[in-house]
């Protein structure tokens, strides 16, 4: 299973081979370390990767990573079935994808504060005559009367929209850069760029 954990520099345009323009996202994928094996019954289940370094740490965090030497900023826990070559301390490059991999990208989506049922559930809002002149934007009923009396739980409604984990599948490595430790990956992410990390894994 090949997993990176990325930072997401930003989106740019790669020109293939016969002219197309094709739009890609940037990741930088330097400092990825394995930074924790966890094990049961003696046997590794899981394995921790963290990236970049933490400026500022506490003692629970410098024991818990007294192997590392240091504390990871960024890290994330996955359940691997092959382990070889997985030792803690161990870095893990660019090179680690190829070009063609499909791969899947999980990250944080932007926030976009409080919106409204048409933003946030794409509903069609209400008539535009009639007098109707307050219905555009509105959700309509609720659905309720004296039974039940009250509004179910999980009902779409206007509410805080974004800040949610989202998996992108179906992408595809456009180039790897070993030097630099660039990833290039076909389309569109979660997450704000220069900030976001961001999950690179293997499709299976």
């Amino acid at each position: 299973m090949k997993i990176l954990i990325g930072r997401k520099i930003g989106m740019t345009q790669i020109f293939s081979e016969n002219g197309n323009a094709v739009p890609v996202t940037i990741f930088d994928v330097s400092n990825n370390v394995v930074s924790k094996a966890l094990k049961k019954d003696n046997k590794i289940t899981h394995l921790e990767f963290g990236k970049d370094k933490k400026k500022k740490s506490n003692k629970a965090d410098q024991g818990n990573y007294k192997e590392l030497t240091f504390v990871p900023k960024y890290k994330r826990a996955f359940k691997v079935e092959e382990t070889e070559g997985y030792e803690v301390g161990n870095e893990l490059k660019a090179d680690v994808f190829t070009v063609g991999d499909k791969v899947q990208v999980t990250g944080v989506t932007k926030g976009k504060g409080f919106a409204s049922v048409i933003k946030r559930w794409k509903f069609a809002g209400g008539p535009r005559s009639h007098g109707a002149s307050d219905r555009e934007r509105a959700p309509g009923s609720l659905g309720t009367r004296t039974i039940p009396g009250r509004v179910f739980k999980g009902k779409k409604m206007g509410g805080h929209m974004g800040v949610t984990n989202k998996t992108i599948t179906g992408l595809k490595v456009i180039r790897v850069l070993p030097e630099e430790n660039l990833i290039a990956i076909k389309g569109s992410v979660p997450g704000f760029s220069n900030k976001s990390y961001l999950v690179i894994k293997q499709e299976k």
